[in-house]
């Protein structure tokens, strides 16, 4: 909420600072005027300013007839349902003229006004839920949930799951998953728009041939570009603030094949391989873009050492236009057995971070019930405290024919 002075006032719901012009809580949408405030005295004999003068009370006459009663529909400005016409009296004109225009939203608290922009009841001020705050979607060989978390207030990851037929017939499974870069400037749309065009790429290019291995770098690429078009945006300049960057996302995506593993990343988001089998070992599948990678990398620090500093997740890369360099990770595998592919924004793997961790918090009939395995696995950060938007995405493996091998 901006400020042009200093305020003492705050909500009572959630202590966010107020203005005294406030009528609703910009952040949470409380209705301030539900809170009791201290009032000067009124003169003796006087309706307090804004409120409603009532009829005095008429004693009842020598015949014990009671005195008639006045109805709140007696009073001009309380008609119950906010000043909505009554059904059973309005003429159609009337019921026409308070009915909304098609594709209006209206408040879910209220169920009276419509909702603003900005997401709040214009009538009752309180806050509407988002889409984006939990999504689930499944497929024949792939599934993905999405939370917001318990700390945020927004759900600033996106997903993509989805399937392309080879030249040869046979499916290519994909998921990409992005995650917001919280610092930056609409970092929902950055991720909402990385994702999307990435798919997009793919669907043009697997069908043709191009090597999934190829075809992910090509995706990534062409991802960036549609993140780096958001900064041109005017949406982008009426938001920007002067600490703030340019819209900006990381990006994790995984392709699989009927013997092909293929996985391609920009920043911290990761991918990780869980065997079936789990005395089998599990792995990571990327290494991350990031400020404790380098200082591991570089024989500076061990990794306890430097995912235990502050600045380890200070990412080193990452989609939008103010990035450094672009550098798409991409790598190829052959599994010799069954398992699935974890792919995961940092809300999950902050809580499952070595590869032996992750592989306890799947589940073991993962590969048959991926979008069970994606709520268990959304779950278990959100009881391990749900700091950040939490993004999974499953991909069974059914194991290859050859010997497993890096391609």
């Amino acid at each position: 909420m901006s400020q042009t002075h200093q305020s003492t006032a705050t909500c009572p719901s959630c202590e966010e600072p107020l203005e005294e012009s406030d009528r609703f809580c910009g952040a949470c949408g409380y209705d301030l005027s539900s809170a009791p405030r201290a009032a000067a005295p009124a003169p003796e004999g006087s309706a307090p300013e804004g409120a409603t003068e009532w009829p005095a009370a008429q004693e009842p006459d020598s015949s014990d007839t009671p005195a008639p009663v006045h109805l709140p529909t007696d009073l001009e400005g309380l008609e119950s349902g906010g000043g909505a016409p009554d059904p059973r009296t309005a003429t159609p004109e009337q019921l026409e003229a308070a009915t909304p225009a098609a594709g209006t939203k209206l408040c879910v608290a209220c169920r009276a006004g419509q909702v603003d922009p900005d997401g709040y009841c214009e009538n009752c001020g309180h806050a509407q839920p988002r889409e984006r705050d939990h999504m689930e979607q499944e497929l024949d060989a792939v599934a993905a949930v999405s939370d917001r978390g318990l700390r945020h207030h927004r759900n600033e990851d996106a997903f993509v799951i989805s399937s392309a037929a080879l030249p040869d017939g046979s499916p290519a499974v994909v998921a990409l998953v992005c995650d917001g870069v919280s610092s930056a400037t609409r970092p929902d749309d950055a991720s909402l728009a990385a994702t999307r065009a990435a798919n997009e790429s793919l669907h043009e290019s697997l069908p043709r041939g191009t090597h999934p291995q190829q075809a992910l770098h090509e995706a990534i690429l062409t991802a960036a570009e549609a993140v780096n078009a958001l900064a041109q945006e005017p949406a982008t300049a009426r938001e920007h603030q002067p600490h703030q960057n340019a819209p900006a996302c990381t990006f994790v995506g995984s392709i699989v094949t009927r013997e092909l593993l293929v996985v391609g990343w920009v920043g911290d988001s990761r991918a990780y391989w869980v065997p079936d089998d789990r005395t089998a070992t599990a792995a990571r599948l990327t290494e991350d873009d990031s400020w404790a990678a380098q200082m591991v990398a570089a024989g500076l620090m061990n990794e306890a050492e430097a995912y235990a500093d502050e600045r380890a997740h200070a990412i080193t890369g990452w989609l939008g236009a103010d990035a450094y360099e672009l550098e798409p990770h991409t790598a190829s595998f052959k599994p010799d057995r069954p398992g699935v592919v974890v792919v995961c924004t940092d809300g999950l793997w902050n809580y499952a971070e070595s590869a032996e961790e992750m592989a306890r918090a799947v589940p073991a009939d993962a590969t048959g019930r991926p979008l069970h395995a994606a709520q268990v696995l959304t779950g278990h950060a959100l009881d391990g405290g749900g700091h950040d938007n939490v993004t999974v995405a499953v991909l069974p493996f059914p194991g290859a024919r050859q010997g497993a091998g890096s391609a």
